[in-house]
């Protein structure tokens, strides 16, 4: 396929766990972007509202990069990466102390027109 435009946004950073934010990002690859916003909308998820912003943020881009329409884009890809984990530390009895991971997530989209026309 030739140079097609595609369109990027990336967040980074996210205090959710990679694991949890893959559950909500399965949903919406290869949908229409109305459709995705819709899955996300109605997605009793914590992670959904983060990536329904990037998903406009993503949009926003093809419209004022690309000069696309928002109508004919779709989720291409979506890929979510494990970010810097914070390490907490819980106190046990007995002088013991057990290690807590605060997980991290970097979370990319890549959005492309459905007509190549």
């Amino acid at each position: 396929m030739a140079d097609v435009a595609e369109a990027r946004a990336h967040v980074r950073h996210v205090r959710i766990s990679p694991r949890k934010v893959r559950i909500v990002v399965d949903l919406i690859r290869g949908k229409n972007v109305g459709d995705a916003e819709a899955i996300l909308r109605h997605t009793p998820k914590r992670a959904s509202s983060v990536i329904a912003k990037l998903l406009k943020s993503a949009v926003a881009n093809a419209q004022h990069n690309f000069d696309m329409a928002p109508d004919d884009l779709y989720v291409h890809a979506v890929w979510v990466d494990g970010g810097p984990t914070l390490k907490r530390i819980h106190p046990r009895s007995r002088g013991q102390a057990f290690s807590i991971l605060k997980r991290t997530s970097h979370i990319s989209v890549v959005l492309r027109p459905r007509h190549n026309s």
